[in-house]
């Protein structure tokens, strides 16, 4: 007895259902899940037991075990029914639906059992062995389908609540759908498969106990969608087809004779190939979706599914495919389509052709806006269907629709698309796959999808017009500035002009003419490289200079004007790296700014300090002063000026950037009435960081005069 591996396999299936029955039916029967697992337990215990005796007795015969198994596969299938019951009273699945799940499997056993029964009774054998088989692999696969839906649109807290109970019955269903597959190809079931079949089984009732007892308290909850019963069906049939190659690639092989083997393989690599293209064709696809939801749901769309998908095509920032390319995509899949055009206000108010996706457009394809269909559209929100149109155009009052959608084959739907209350644009969707009904949910979702759809159409146009005016504001930014130095250069050329007639004999004026003439040269070569390279910036004109030694010139040089500028202190040695002239232009520019703003009885000093790796240059005056508000919202902006229409108000801006450009930075302290102190810090040679990128300045020029001419 021991020495018989099928005996101890199965004799050890039925004492663990045998207990698990017992545990179920002692303490937990509250539920119907429950009840039916007590059921398939006992069920599967009288089975496992009728295969043991079998073996030692020679009892029950065939058709006795057979029947037990029939009802073994029932209880277990009863199982999953009951799992589903409560999920068709909250998920609002039709009753045909449920009908033809349960029926299908009521069928099925049924027509085995009383086939079975009959030729007990009548010793009429109706059905072969391989039929027998067949129908045991066709209850493994109805198994399997079920349990594939129960997992896929379960919530997170219903798997975890049966998942255990889903791996154990998926095991069992999945056993017996291999085993019984490999009997019907070589003819017999094998003994590996048979033996094994009862420890397989009995390996499987922990969990049943275990998830019994974890759920005694959790609802499972399942919500059938239409993707689910889409794949499920898409199972069956694959399933079935598979079944059908099997039986035919092996009646091929025995009647093919000498060809048997290459008309087999022939056989198996077309008929694959076809289930291939039936898989992957979206027309059949399209017409099995609107037959599903026809027949089996109250509402054509599941809702959730429609909304994620949108939301995913709309969630990539991407232009590939070009977003007018996607909406017309998602439009056109709502109603099982994949064609369609798009039109969108233009500048002229015209509606103009933006994209089209598997369509073919006529050669004119704008629309007025003064166009019949504009206007019906800005009356009511209305979805025309051009079928309909075509039909009965009375129905629409004998609307005029425009040549550029007239004239485009294939078309169908004309969406609206609405931004607010104001007509957006227009969308054509072309003819689907398959026949669309279309009733109010259809242009429900169709209308919802397209005003999303249009404000993030609205969003990629304003985004754009943003873009172009920043570039305008650049172009403009950066005129300014030249401007900004040729009115240096223009002041400084216009001075020579002024004192030419009164000095051309003097030689000191004419050296000082060359200079300037010279320093005007190079300030244009500047301003054309930088036209020519507008992102450049030329470090390679950073030298090492003394700080010190720029501040007495400067200082020097500014003593033609009163108030005039003096040194408090000491003026250290400060190397730092820079531009010379540049940096000349920039701290000039603020020694003049605070003779501006002093009167002539006032006081300007400046004062040098070395401090933690920089040079801090102290500008200090007694001049009028600048208020907070002031100094943060206006001293630093570009084109405000204190100085009215003679000045371009982007002198303090420029030096600000230039001295952040070489690492530094310009802090300001100013009180009314008292007077301001700039303080420019500069970061010394040794202690350099890296050159931070702004947009290069070209600061004002040295000459006195000219200065005040510019600012």
């Amino acid at each position: 007895m021991f020495r018989d591996l099928g005996v101890l396999s199965h004799g050890a299936a039925a004492t663990c259902f045998l207990l698990l029955a017992l545990v179920v039916g002692t303490r937990y029967l509250r539920r119907n899940v429950d009840r039916a697992l007590f059921l398939a337990a006992l069920v599967s215990c009288l089975w496992a037991v009728s295969l043991v005796t079998q073996s030692l007795f020679g009892q029950p015969d065939f058709l006795i075990r057979y029947l037990l198994e029939l009802l073994r596969d029932a209880t277990w299938l009863l199982l999953l029914f009951a799992i589903l019951k409560d999920s068709f009273k909250s998920s609002g699945i039709s009753v045909r639906a449920r009908t033809l799940m349960v029926a299908t499997g009521g069928i099925l056993i049924a027509g085995l059992m009383i086939l079975a029964i009959a030729e007990y009774l009548f010793e009429w054998e109706s059905i072969g062995g391989k039929a027998k088989v067949l129908g045991q692999i066709g209850l493994s696969l109805l198994g399997l389908t079920v349990l594939e839906q129960i997992w896929r649109n379960s919530s997170g807290l219903g798997r975890t609540s049966m998942k255990y109970l889903c791996i154990g019955i998926i095991t069992i269903f999945a056993f017996d759908f291999f085993m019984y597959t490999d009997a019907l190809l070589f003819g017999q079931i094998s003994d590996s498969f048979w033996n094994a079949r009862g420890f397989i089984n009995a390996a499987m009732v922990p969990l049943f106990a275990v998830n019994v007892i974890n759920t005694r308290k959790q609802p499972i909850d399942f919500q059938l969608s239409r993707t689910a019963v889409f794949h499920a069906s898409t199972l069956v049939f694959a399933g079935g087809y598979l079944l059908f190659l099997a039986m035919g690639g092996y009646y091929v092989r025995v009647l093919g004779g000498n060809w048997g083997e290459a008309l087999q393989v022939l056989f198996l690599t077309i008929s694959l190939v076809f289930l291939a293209t039936l898989l992957l064709s979206r027309r059949i696809r399209a017409r099995l979706m609107v037959l599903i939801s026809q027949n089996f749901f109250d509402y054509k769309y599941d809702y959730r599914e429609e909304w994620l998908r949108m939301t995913r095509e709309l969630a990539d920032l991407s232009d590939d495919p070009p977003l007018p390319e996607r909406i017309i995509r998602i439009l056109a899949g709502l109603v099982e389509s994949n064609s369609g055009a798009i039109w969108l206000k233009g500048e002229r108010d015209a509606y103009v052709l933006k994209a089209a996706v598997n369509l073919t457009t006529p050669k004119h394809t704008m629309i007025d806006d003064d166009a019949e269909l504009v206007r019906f559209f800005t009356d009511r929100e209305w979805i025309v269907d051009l079928h309909e149109y075509k039909s009965d155009p009375v129905s629409y009052n004998l609307l005029e629709i425009p040549d550029a959608i007239a004239k485009t084959a294939d078309g169908w739907l004309v969406i609206p698309l609405y931004l607010g209350n104001d007509l957006y644009g227009m969308a054509l969707v072309g003819n689907p796959y398959a026949r669309v009904e279309l009733n109010w949910e259809n242009f429900d979702l169709i209308k919802v999808v397209a005003r999303q759809t249009c404000n993030l159409l609205a969003q990629a146009d304003a985004q754009n017009r943003l873009s172009r005016a920043m570039q305008f504001e650049a172009v403009s930014k950066a005129s300014a500035f030249m401007v900004h130095d040729l009115k240096t250069v223009i002041a400084q050329l216009s001075l020579l002009v002024k004192n030419a007639p009164k000095h051309r004999n003097n030689p000191a004026f004419i050296d000082d003419m060359i200079n300037t003439t010279d320093h005007a040269v190079r300030k244009m070569s500047g301003l054309v490289d930088h036209i020519r390279r507008p992102g450049d910036d030329d470090d390679s004109q950073l030298k090492l200079l003394n700080l010190a030694d720029l501040t007495r010139k400067l200082v020097e040089h500014h003593q033609r004007q009163a108030p005039a500028p003096r040194i408090d202190g000491d003026t250290p040695t400060a190397l730092i790296k820079a531009d010379e002239e540049q940096l000349r232009s920039v701290l000039g520019h603020l020694i003049q700014n605070a003779q501006d703003a002093t009167p002539p009885t006032g006081d300007i000093s400046i004062a040098l300090k070395l401090a933690k790796g920089k040079v801090v240059l102290f500008i200090q005056d007694t001049g009028t002063g600048m208020t907070k508000e002031f100094i943060s919202s206006q001293l630093f902006k570009p084109f405000e000026s204190t100085k009215g229409l003679t000045g371009m108000g982007i002198g303090a801006y420029q030096a600000r950037e230039y001295i952040r450009r070489i690492g530094g930075d310009i802090d300001v302290t100013s009180e009314p009435g008292v007077g301001s102190c700039f303080s420019v810090r500069i970061p010394l040679a040794s202690e350099q960081p890296k050159v931070t990128t702004v947009p290069e300045v070209r600061p004002n020029s040295v000459t006195e005069e000219a200065r005040q001419n510019a600012n």
